[in-house]
Parts: structure tokens; sequence; C-alpha cells
């Protein structure tokens, strides 16, 4: 099959990439999931690829996992899982040596050698052509590495009804999006401080898209063809942790596109404290419907990181981590920087979700548009909250 994938849209390989059951990165928390469900790949690919040649070698794979699988169990939040994961990370993991084509091959190399996979990946990103019976780790030069669905999307004629609003008002957003590379598309809000010229991100979520599809429990976008015009109506809240005494204000990243509220999986970032020794990992708390279900540690270094489950006792702490953008003297982002911010107490009652009024103050709120390999275009205005 991993031969016969030349000859596919390498766009829909990618789009499967973008969209396809993933498992928390091993990498950690600041990149995008590197390890992919190969069966829910494969399922997208079949679904969006037109190609009977490309859809008979994936029925073939889907039925060699269904009988190699001997036990497989997985949560609701994960309904695309079958059994076997892939490694396919996006141009700017692959490029990179700890994350990469180098790192892989050498950590997987009896797998490299017995098989295509790393010999796609080369040829996804890096053009190089195979041969079916190659047995030779590919490692490309990382000058070559460019995935086949960067750019080509547009956001324009960026507009906002009103530059004021106040509690339970709205203001409606709209621009122009275009595009044959699109991804996902963003709500962003920040709090802007003027006095040091710098947004606090506070708020950040998935637009929904004219139609979703779904393929064994995963939703994904459907721009449709063409050019077209969005709008949201947005209201001037902010959300926060609460541990039952108090409440932090913090931003809450979607994990999963497509479901419900109540489905819908969020991610807190920040900093894990255990009372007993006082050991601190990076960590990110996990969030249902309201209500914190998870807490994943991460150890090592950023990029090439550990996760492991922690179980919450009384008397650990969460310091939320808080994202804040450098401007220059233009609006353009010219730095991130990370900072710790306050700090909630492990106790008899599980941490929630609350939805708080945005404090008075100006607001940077916009769209994020995104193509399939995590590349941005983004467009935004300032908005007065009273």
């Amino acid at each position: 099959m991993a031969y016969l994938l030349q000859r596919a849209d390498q766009k829909v390989l990618a789009s499967g990439r973008s969209y396809a059951q993933s498992f928390t990165s091993v990498f950690g928390s600041q990149v995008p999931p590197s390890y992919l469900d190969l069966g829910n790949l494969l399922q997208i690919v079949k679904q969006q690829s037109g190609s009977g040649e490309i859809t008979r070698a994936i029925d073939n794979v889907l039925m060699a996992i269904n009988n190699a699988v001997v036990a497989e169990k997985h949560g609701a939040k994960k309904p695309g899982a079958t059994g076997i994961s892939i490694y396919f990370p996006n141009s700017q993991l692959y490029r990179n040596p700890l994350t990469g084509a180098e790192s892989y091959t050498a950590v997987a190399n009896r797998f490299a050698v017995g098989s295509l996979w790393d010999d796609f990946l080369a040829f996804h990103y890096a053009g190089q052509s195979f041969a079916d019976g190659a047995t030779q780790a590919v490692v490309p030069s990382g000058s070559l590495i460019r995935s086949p669905a960067t750019g080509n999307i547009s956001l324009t004629q960026f507009t906002a009804s009103r530059s004021e609003v106040g509690p339970g008002q709205t203001v409606t957003l709209s621009a122009d999006i275009g595009g044959e590379n699109l991804g996902h598309i963003y709500l962003f809000a920040g709090y802007y401080d003027r006095q040091s010229n710098s947004v606090f991100v506070a708020d950040q979520d998935y637009l929904e898209s004219p139609q979703t599809r779904q393929v064994n429990g995963v939703y994904y976008p459907d721009w449709g063809e063409g050019d077209f015009t969005l709008t949201f109506d947005w209201e001037p809240v902010v959300f926060g942790v609460s541990n039952g005494a108090s409440v932090v204000p913090t931003l809450f990243k979607p994990e999963d596109f497509g479901r419900t509220w109540e489905e819908a999986i969020y991610a807190v970032d920040g900093t894990y404290t255990f009372a007993d020794g006082g050991e601190q990992l990076e960590a990110r708390l996990y969030f249902v419907n309201g209500v914190m279900r998870q807490v994943f540690g991460f150890t090592g270094d950023s990029e090439a990181s550990a996760p492991r489950e922690i179980t919450p006792t009384a008397g650990d702490t969460f310091t939320v981590v808080e994202e804040w953008l450098d401007l220059n003297n233009n609006g353009e982002v010219v730095s991130r920087a990370l900072q710790q911010g306050a700090t909630l107490t492990f106790g008899g009652q599980m941490f929630t979700w609350e939805t708080l009024d945005a404090a008075a103050g100006e607001y940077v709120v916009g769209f994020v548009v995104e193509d399939l390999d995590g590349n941005r275009e983004e467009a935004f205005t300032l908005i007065s909250v009273t």
C-alpha cells in the first residue's frame, strides 16, 4: 500500500494526516501529535480518494489490521482507534532532527528497514520516489522537505459590526475565506495590554464548517468548493478553572472538532506540583462537559518528553501557564512568551470549567485560518469591552 500511495493525491494524504484520530504527543504538549491511528487515517483517505486502486489497497490493509489486532479497547474520546498507530508528523516535525526522519529511522530502524513507510514519508514531504523492494532507511535532506498541502489559503475582507461591546451583547465578525488547502478555522480572542504592547491569549476555538464529514466517530470539516464568507457572533466572555474555592481565568484549547459541547475535549496547560516531595512536571488538564476528566504530566525536555497520567491527590497543585504575544509597532507578533499564572490546589472537589464575563478593556478578536500542515493566516481587530 505504501508503494501505491505514490500514485495518490498527496493533498488527500495531508488531509488524512491533519484530521485522523491522534494520540498524546510523545514530543511534548506544545507540538501537534505525530502518531495517528493507522486504520482511521486510511479510512479518511479512502473517503476522499477517487482511485479504485488506492481504495482496494486500503481495504486490504484494513482487513489485515482487523486480523492482526488480537485485542483493542478505547474510550468514547478516542472513537477512531483501531489498534495500530503510525508515525506521520507534519513537515515541521519531520524536518527536525529530534522529532523527524533522522530520529524515527534510528529509533524504529527495524520497522523502517522492513517496511516502506519511511520511504513514503520521504516521498510525501521531499518528493523522493522509491521502488517496491526498497530496504534502506530513508532520511531526506531537510532543505527538500515541504508539505504538499502548505499555503494556498486566503483570509480577506475581515470586518466587525461594532468596535465596542458590553456583557450580554455580541459583535458580528465576517471574512472572505478561500484556498484549496483549508484545514481548520479558529476564533481568537486576547486581552490587549497597551502598556506592554502584548496580548494575553484568552480564548481559541474551532469554527464550524458548512458541512462536517465523519469516519468511525472522527469528525472533520468540509469547506466545500470555492471561496466563501464566514460570519461569527462573538460575545465578550472568557473561561476559567475552578477548584470550588477559587476561579483562575485561562486558555482552554480545543482538542477535537465537530463534537457537541457535551462531548468536546478541551485542554489547559500548566505546571503540576506534587504535595508529596514537591516534584514538578509540565502538565495538561483535559476537560469534558465542564469537568476535568484527566491529567497528563510530561517528563523530559520539550522536544522529546514522555506523557504519563497523573491521579490528583489532595494538596497537589496546578499552576496555569499564561500565553502572551509580544507585538511590534506595526501590531505584528514578534515573540511568544509563556509565564506562570495563578495556582489552584486540589481538594475534595474535581476541577471544573467556568464561564466568566470578560474584564473591561481592549481585546484583539479575529479569525485564524490553518492549512493542512498547520501554517496559519490571521486577521484581527480591536474591540473595547465595557
